[in-house]
């Protein structure tokens, strides 16, 4: 039987203090994994259906296959895990801007870590995904290569899912806020393919001004509002999923 509580790491980041912790839920007996910034919580393996309902309404726009996809965000894997169980998925490059949180998936630390580092599909960079979306030459860890593949300046995908801020409007860095504007959002859509797709994850609800910016840059768009038992308020939470699809010619 696992202890209550533990802090299994915690360092000094360029953000701020990250910390990652188990805890035994006293409902399910369950262990529950979460990761803070600070003081602020940044995600939970106890709320999950966001995260896997970013990847299945985002690849559900991406065409049969074989794809080409980027996840901007690491956090506890479950994005990329459920990229990685669609067959149709031939390479997941994952972009995280904390060396420490790829370390946790390569040590293992977390429960979908060593899965998803060792599938041959998959590749972890430590990278600003807002900058390397944006074409910047610094990702503040020196010279970067234009797009969102180190490897292969101006690679274009077939789909990119990006789950980082808690919403466009509530960003973890000022230098995120670029990136939802129309400049920034052309800029992405550039790295797509033609019919390529970008799903956003949102933990508030819809935003028709963010849904207006959106259009301006993609022929399609749509927003899903995504609900999820919440047992710690005793109810139902929801979460956001954008969906934008690139014209196809």
């Amino acid at each position: 039987m696992s202890a209550r509580f533990e802090e299994i790491d915690w360092r000094p980041t360029p953000m701020g203090e990250i910390s990652l912790r188990r805890r035994r839920d006293p409902v399910s007996g369950q262990d529950v994994y979460e990761v803070k910034l600070g003081d602020e919580y940044l995600m939970s393996s106890l709320f999950t259906m966001g995260e896997v309902e970013l990847t299945r309404l985002g690849l559900a726009e991406a065409g049969d296959g074989p794809l080409d996809v980027v996840v901007g965000g690491l956090g506890l894997g479950y994005t990329a895990r459920t990229a990685l169980d669609d067959p149709r998925v031939r390479s997941l490059i994952v972009v995280d801007a904390l060396a420490e949180v790829i370390d946790w998936h390569r040590r293992g630390l977390v429960p979908l870590g060593e899965a998803i580092a060792s599938d041959a599909r998959c590749r972890l960079v430590r990278g600003d995904f807002f900058a390397m979306a944006a074409g910047s030459t610094d990702d503040g860890a020196g010279a970067a290569p234009r797009g969102l593949d180190p490897e292969t300046p101006g690679r274009r995908f077939h789909a990119i899912l990006l789950d980082v801020d808690h919403s466009p409007r509530h960003v973890l860095h000022p230098s995120h806020a670029a990136l939802y504007r129309r400049d920034g959002l052309t800029a992405l859509a550039e790295l797509l393919l033609p019919g390529g797709v970008f799903a956003l994850w949102s933990n508030d609800p819809p935003d028709d001004e963010f849904g207006s910016v959106l259009a301006e840059a993609f022929a399609e768009t749509s927003a899903h509002v995504v609900e999820f038992d919440n047992p710690l308020q005793g109810g139902a939470s929801t979460n956001t999923v954008y969906v934008a699809r690139k014209t196809v010619a």
